[in-house]
């Protein structure tokens, strides 16, 4: 009863939640976690780069499921597609104990009190290096097909001295460390061999086999976009690819150059397609959602280069550098913010609404940029980015007088919440407190709401003539 009278209260409360991406791959439970949006009246979601990359395997790309369990091992989440998701990973994990031993580099990062037996852990171990591998051949054959994607530079399988174990990365050398490569062949080291071929047709029928997994996937579908535009305000998961003097970043595709919302659009409408025809594989549209979780004009990734390969395999931390996209400083600026929002047709007294990057605010960090024109709501409610923010995530809140973002305590102990209330403690400051209080009249759902009243009263005025 208590559990229901909470459930109505929340639903009398919040008219509307919106999610700024990344529910998967940032803890143990993100079936859960959509199964309860799912149950949510009205919700929506702006697609995150870790949602996207789901939803690539899901729409046939082999190379994002290779990047799906990948990720899964290294953080010890196997038990989200194995038991939350019912996929039979035995033909990998033969595999992977066929040609790979453990390798220091390859440990599974644990959260705080998570433990798992030397046998577990080997086993991720294995995991993460075979999938590495295979991503990155897969990864290969892409940027051989798709040469619009520019992405030549991290086709690092053809820039490795098999023999001396060295790479040559922008003109430099770097000696490899713990380097297991068993079945790569160094004259086509992107070639898959027939083991590996079927190999991966059978995961990705496991995968597509999983009725929940696609439940949830449809869901994102349905309920996400790319960005949206709601109240006034734009969110979007990632960031507006820019130029250092803030010019947007052009991505030129198939001979047409696209930038701004209509990169975006463009984006969104490949993703749609392809997930349409989860049957088509290695066509542009799957492709686009790779490049949406690496590539440089990517809104969801937002950085030069993913160095995945560079983590694993080289110990000069230079290497491991992700340069961000200069948005990410210009976002600071309220010209910047009102420059988009024109661009997105939006009234310049908007705000622009982010995810994406932890808020460091232990650190001094503030969530609130541009004279509060933009606000960060990262704020770690996954437990691992907790110690480098300081707290447990962000909520903003918007009603008729304004916006105000609540900081959340991270949560401790079933007896600490009982007891001091520790995991209700929630600062709050105020973003935005408008003039006169926002009518119903003048928000997206009160523009629906009018709309249908125009509608119902043109029937009542003409319902003879039907």
């Amino acid at each position: 009863m208590i559990t229901a009278l909470a459930d109505s209260v929340r639903r009398l409360t919040v008219d509307h939640l919106h999610v700024v991406g990344d529910i998967y791959d940032r803890g143990p439970y993100p079936d859960k976690i959509i199964d309860r949006l799912i149950s949510m009246p009205s919700v929506d979601v702006q697609w995150g780069n870790h949602d996207i990359i789901w939803m690539a395997t899901l729409a046939g790309s082999p190379l994002a499921m290779m990047n799906v369990i990948r990720i899964s091992s290294r953080y010890g989440n196997l038990d989200i597609l194995e038991d939350s998701y019912g996929i039979n990973l035995r033909p990998l994990i033969e595999y992977a104990e066929r040609y790979y031993e453990p390798s220091p580099a390859f440990a599974p990062r644990l959260t705080e009190g998570e433990y798992l037996s030397q046998e577990e852990c080997d086993l991720l171990n294995k995991l993460q290096q075979a999938t590495a591998i295979l991503q990155f051949k897969l990864e290969s054959q892409l940027i051989a097909r798709r040469p619009d994607f520019h992405l030549e530079e991290r086709d690092v399988l053809h820039f490795i001295n098999y023999d001396e174990k060295r790479i040559s990365l922008k003109g430099k050398q770097y000696d490899l460390q713990e380097f297991q490569a068993p079945t790569v062949d160094p004259v086509q080291p992107e070639q898959l061999s027939a083991e590996e071929e079927i190999l991966l047709k059978k995961l990705l029928k496991n995968f597509k086999a999983s009725q929940k997994l696609k439940k949830h996937i449809d869901f994102l579908l349905e309920k996400g976009s790319m960005y949206l535009s709601y109240n006034g305000n734009l969110l979007i998961h990632g960031c507006l690819p820019l130029h250092e003097n803030g010019d947007f970043k052009c991505f030129r595709l198939e001979g047409e150059a696209y930038s701004g919302r209509e990169l975006l659009d463009l984006f969104e409408d490949h993703v749609r397609k392809s997930l349409a025809h989860p049957d088509v594989q290695e066509d542009l549209s799957t492709d686009l959602l790779w490049y949406l979780w690496v590539g440089e004009s990517s809104s969801l990734f937002g950085k030069e280069a993913m160095t995945t390969f560079e983590r694993y395999y080289i110990s000069d931390k230079a290497t491991h550098v992700e340069k961000k996209n200069p948005y990410y400083r210009l976002r600071e600026e309220p010209e910047t913010i009102c420059r988009i929002l024109k661009n997105f047709g939006m009234d310049e007294k908007g705000h622009i609404i982010n995810g994406h990057t932890p808020v460091k605010e232990k650190k001094g960090e503030e969530p609130i940029k541009a004279g509060g024109k933009l606000i960060v709501i990262d704020g770690g409610f996954s437990k691992p980015y907790q110690k480098e923010t300081g707290i447990a995530g962000y909520t903003l809140l918007y009603n008729s007088y304004g916006m105000q973002l609540a900081a959340h305590e991270p949560f401790k102990t079933i007896k600490a919440a009982v007891e001091d209330g520790s995991d209700i403690v929630s600062v709050k400051r105020l973003v935005d407190r408008v003039e006169e209080r926002t009518c119903v009249k003048d928000t997206n759902i009160g523009q629906e709401l009018l709309k249908t009243i125009d509608d119902l009263e043109y029937l009542f005025e003409n319902y003879e003539k039907y």
